[in-house]
């Protein structure tokens, strides 16, 4: 009887223990199915945590990319997310952790929204500066060749007014004279009987042309080429010469002028030939040659 009351006993112990043992491997499986579960949401909450600080970092790069002018508030804010990214995947899960990186990125997402606006805004303004840039460029420009059209139209203005105000002649002739006793002065074509060439000019009317004195150059040229008289030399302002018998000087009242003057003989008498005169302003322009021949 009492050794049937202890093998009841021991089997009710061993019950016992079978319950307990089984509700620990329940209790442990449990549990290590709950700490799986956590490290798995942990895992995911980690690679949000990253994949949210990667799309933080990309639009930064594409801001930073898209902006005319290098950036460094944004530049700053990159790079600072990229160290919160290496320090995400470095770190050990864990709830207090991941909870204050969730809020950090939060922080990050505002401030983002406040840079890109400051970057839109000075982009909008950066561009409405090119735009009023380009405009005033085109302005100048436009201004630039209406000056250049003007400069042109003046210059021709001006060309116009100098060709139109030079003097010049409507008659032209040289006459070799002889001088009698009374002062007669009478035409004659033998060089021998020749004093003196009566050179006369009539200088046509125009009403543009300064009044003043005038002076014109006498170039008279023997038969061998040489210039008669005293030879004198004269240079305009853009480096042409002559060399010049006589100067005539002369009042202009912008009316047609008749002028003479004379060319003495040399130290013998006239030779023989072909003779010329050319007549020149005081810009040294020719304004007309005479030829004549003496026997």
């Amino acid at each position: 009887m009492t050794e049937t009351k202890n093998n009841n006993g021991l089997k009710v112990l061993a019950a016992l223990l079978g319950v307990v043992l089984l509700g620990t491997i329940i209790y442990t499986v449990s549990l290590y199915q709950d700490k799986k579960k956590t490290e798995t949401v942990l895992t995911k909450e980690k690679e949000l945590v990253v994949e949210d600080l990667n799309s933080l970092k990309s639009e930064y790069d594409k801001a930073i990319l898209e902006s005319n002018a290098t950036n460094e508030e944004l530049v700053t804010a990159r790079d600072n997310i990229a160290k919160y990214i290496d320090s995400v995947k470095t770190m050990k899960a864990d709830i207090s952790a991941l909870s204050r990186y969730r809020r950090q990125v939060d922080v990050l997402k505002a401030e983002r929204e406040q840079l890109l606006k400051q970057v839109d805004s000075l982009t909008r303004s950066n561009t409405m500066i090119a735009m009023q840039r380009d405009s005033t460029y085109v302005e100048l420009e436009k201004q630039t060749v209406f000056n250049d059209s003007l400069v042109v139209q003046n210059t021709q203005l001006a060309d116009a007014v100098a060709k139109g105000s030079a003097l010049n002649l409507s008659k032209f002739n040289v006459d070799a004279v002889k001088e009698r006793n009374s002062g007669k002065l009478v035409s004659t074509q033998r060089a021998r009987a020749t004093d003196k060439f009566k050179i006369c000019f009539t200088v046509a009317d125009n009403v543009i042309a300064q009044a003043g004195d005038r002076e014109f150059y006498l170039e008279v040229l023997d038969p061998q080429g040489n210039v008669m008289g005293e030879s004198f030399s004269k240079t305009n302002d853009e480096g042409a010469s002559i060399t010049y018998s006589k100067a005539t000087e002369f009042y202009y009242e912008n009316k047609a002028l008749d002028v003479c003057d004379y060319i003495n003989k040399p130290a013998s008498d006239f030779q023989d030939g072909n003779y010329m005169v050319n007549v020149y302003d005081d810009k040294l322009k020719l304004l007309g040659t005479s030829k004549f021949a003496l026997k």
